[in-house]
């Protein structure tokens, strides 16, 4: 690639899950959508809220992308709509090239406070979701010649806070990602994870935090910054583009610098 600015993403096809956000704001996955788009990709835009998917979709367009983004009903904890939704992107642009896993939800408590319905539950969203999405676009990468994944896990996973069901399944995706990569290399797929920190989403909105937390959340951080829904879109997108074309197996941590640091115990908020 001659052009040090082109990702190698013009006219591929990916799909994002959980495209949408739960409010007005940029979401990791809607952040993912954009770039996607910008970066001359089509983009199926898979949320399990309608409304959510198609003010994605409209985004990327108020933001002049190129590419085409379609928004996508689906519940990927659903097998049968996993194989919907990827037959949806195979029908309107007859490939698949890219696949960014951003499903997932917190739960916080140890194992004695956590009951088993939610463990099953942070346990099926977080991971299971992964698994059924993958197990249906893997062939069609393969009838592509290839492709990228991007799963995306959390620095919980690394740095345990409380919040157990959590960085469990945030580690699995870890292990996961590790064993895609292994497997379907020499199809050439590649698989990669970003575990983003503190990063200041509607998700993270929504726990109604105050200016001392946030303060906390910022200073956590050796660039003294929260970080945003873009900062982890950013890195899906590189994973995904041909500038990261012999980069498979990793884990790209997406936090400020938050892991350098050792945390104060009882401290809160390194959740994506």
């Amino acid at each position: 690639m001659s052009d040090p600015f082109d990702l190698g993403l013009e006219g591929k096809v990916a799909i994002v899950t959980g495209a949408g956000s739960r409010s007005a704001g940029i979401g990791n996955g809607r952040a993912a959508v954009i770039l996607l788009a910008q970066a001359g990709a089509n983009v199926l835009a898979a949320d399990a809220d309608r409304g959510s998917a198609e003010e994605t979709a409209q985004l990327a367009a108020d933001a002049g992308a190129s590419g085409d983004v379609v928004p996508h009903v689906a519940d990927v904890t659903s097998e049968g709509e996993c194989a919907d939704m990827v037959g949806a992107a195979l029908e309107r642009w007859g490939r698949l090239d890219v696949l960014d896993n951003n499903v997932g939800i917190g739960s916080r408590g140890s194992v004695v406070a956590e009951t088993r319905e939610s463990w099953e539950h942070v346990m099926t969203t977080n991971v299971t979701s992964m698994v059924l999405v993958s197990k249906h676009a893997i062939p069609a990468m393969q009838e592509s010649g290839g492709g990228s994944i991007v799963n995306v896990a959390s620095i919980a996973a690394m740095r345990p806070r409380g919040l157990t069901a959590y960085t469990t399944s945030k580690g699995a995706v870890i292990s996961l990602t590790r064993a895609m990569a292994f497997d379907h290399g020499p199809d050439g797929i590649r698989v990669n994870c970003v575990a983003p920190g503190p990063a200041y989403t509607p998700m993270v909105q929504a726990w109604g935090l105050d200016d001392e937390a946030r303060a906390a959340r910022r200073k956590a951080s050796v660039l003294d910054r929260e970080g945003t829904g873009w900062d982890v879109g950013n890195a899906v997108v590189f994973l995904a583009s041909e500038r990261a074309a012999w980069i498979t197996g990793q884990t790209l941590i997406v936090d400020g610098g938050v892991t350098l640091c050792a945390p104060e115990r009882g401290t809160s908020g390194e959740r994506d």
